[in-house]
């Protein structure tokens, strides 16, 4: 008898390889119990660093067991990194760095990155800077690592002046997403990721939203084919829009390039960091976006539906879509220093229509004080 959707067992169902091309080549891998490709990605490198945070020190013993159990004389470092966004500094970069030195690292050797977003930003930037660029491969345990940072040679530590300004773009010699490793994912966790995923509905692919529309959210799950699909789909835009614009100097046609993987970005950076990192990237994102979008809906005449839109689809998977925390005249002094700003003009991702982002540059204070009136329950 055919097995119906809904009894695919996905333990067992083949993995899906996303090939990204480009300059430096590789694979994105999609599956469920997929340890076998990491020594794989690894080849033949006499080091290894594995690069984790503290919550997964378990799981990264077993992860260097498989490393050495594939080539005997192999020598793999664990490299334990303070968990979420304060792993990305200077001085926990340099920590990594020294600890690179004193294995004798070279240029053949390997760094893996086993975690989420933030491990996976300041690993990637640890393998870019040291000796100018070793090979990494990540292997992300979150939904956000999944289908943001592990995927398009983006890498970067935090400073005072805000998120991600300091960084390098290195691309990975692999990604192993295994979504076994969500089983034990915090649901808050998983719900966060979604926020990326959403936003890439927006920017280029609207089955993902009429996926998250007509699903049960409790059923998005890490065994579930729906959510499976949405995480292959969102790494889809990201890989296109990526191997179109690696360094985000601008798509064809009007197109933003990869400045769209920014889209709710502008305040969203600015939000975590006035919350001192204390509130999700997922969550930051879904609130950006419901921002810009009333943004263009006033400078740009966004329909009101598709606002409406990013407010029912974010909500619906339980992320936040307004905020009232930090007052806007300092989330705007944070977005003033925003990477995608020119000199003194602030430019930010919008949307003309679902799956057609633009930038807008120069929006007046008015509409930027409205917008964020809008989201933040000041409108009258």
């Amino acid at each position: 008898m055919n097995d119906s959707p809904d009894d695919v067992d996905l333990e067992h169902a083949p993995e899906t390889v996303l090939h990204v091309g480009g300059a430096s080549p590789y694979d994105v891998v999609v599956g469920h119990h997929l340890a076998d490709h990491l020594p794989e990605m690894v080849g033949d490198a006499l080091r290894v660093a594995v690069i984790c945070p503290e919550a997964l020190e378990e799981l990264v013993g077993e992860v260097a067991d498989a490393l050495v159990e594939s080539h005997p004389d192999r020598d793999v470092t664990v490299l334990v990194v303070p968990d979420g966004e304060e792993a990305k500094t200077a001085e926990v970069a340099n920590s990594c760095w020294e600890a690179l030195g004193e294995e004798g690292f070279t240029r053949s050797d390997v760094v893996v990155t086993l975690g989420g977003g933030a491990t996976t930003d300041l690993g990637g930037f640890v393998a870019a800077s040291w000796l100018r660029g070793v090979r990494v491969v990540h292997v992300p345990t979150t939904l956000l690592a999944m289908v943001d940072a592990a995927v398009g040679g983006k890498t970067g530590i935090n400073t005072e002046a805000g998120k991600n300004l300091v960084g390098a773009f290195h691309e990975p010699a692999g990604v192993i997403c295994d979504l076994s490793l969500l089983e034990t994912l915090p649901r808050d966790e998983l719900v966060a990721g979604l926020g990326e995923v959403v936003k890439c509905g927006f920017i280029a692919d609207p089955e993902i939203l009429r996926l998250v529309e007509t699903t049960d959210p409790d059923e998005l799950v890490a065994s579930s084919p729906v959510l499976r699909e949405l995480v292959e789909r969102a790494i889809r835009v990201k890989v296109d829009v990526v191997v179109a614009d690696l360094r985000e100097t601008g798509g064809a046609d009007g197109h933003p390039g990869r400045e769209a993987l920014n889209y709710g970005h502008t305040l969203a950076h600015a939000i975590e960091r006035a919350e001192d990192y204390g509130i999700r990237h997922g969550e930051a994102v879904a609130i950006g976006c419901v921002f810009v979008a009333e943004l263009a809906h006033r400078a740009a005449g966004l329909p009101r539906e598709v606002v409406d839109r990013h407010r029912a689809t974010f909500a619906r998977v339980g992320l936040p879509t307004t905020y009232a925390g930090a007052g806007f005249d300092e989330l705007l002094a944070t977005m003033r220093v925003d990477k995608k700003s020119r000199g003194a003009v602030l430019r930010f991702v919008v949307l003309d229509d679902v799956g057609r982002p633009t930038v807008l540059s120069g929006p007046s204070e008015e509409h930027l004080r409205e917008a964020f009136a809008a989201i933040s329950g000041a409108a009258s």
